[in-house]
């Protein structure tokens, strides 16, 4: 297990209405589903890539939050 892993970088995902879907993908050489979550709007989570979650999918409108700035799914 690497030491990297509670110090990959932090999203912030804020719904902007209710059913919002992130999906955690896998890295790798084979890209796969391994987590998902819901949320309602006004729910916020915070995800951290790690060793295994190599991308985050995000289905609905939200607002998302990284040190790089802030985007919505709408834009």
């Amino acid at each position: 297990m690497s030491d990297n892993i509670v110090t990959g970088e932090y999203i912030v995902v804020k719904a902007l209405e209710n059913g919002v879907t992130l999906i955690g993908l896998t890295r790798g050489g084979v890209t796969k589903f391994h987590h998902s979550e819901k949320l309602d709007k006004g729910e916020v989570m915070i995800a951290q890539f790690t060793e295994h979650t190599s991308a985050i999918k995000i289905r609905g409108r939200a607002e998302v939050m990284t040190k790089h700035g802030k985007i919505r799914t709408d834009d």
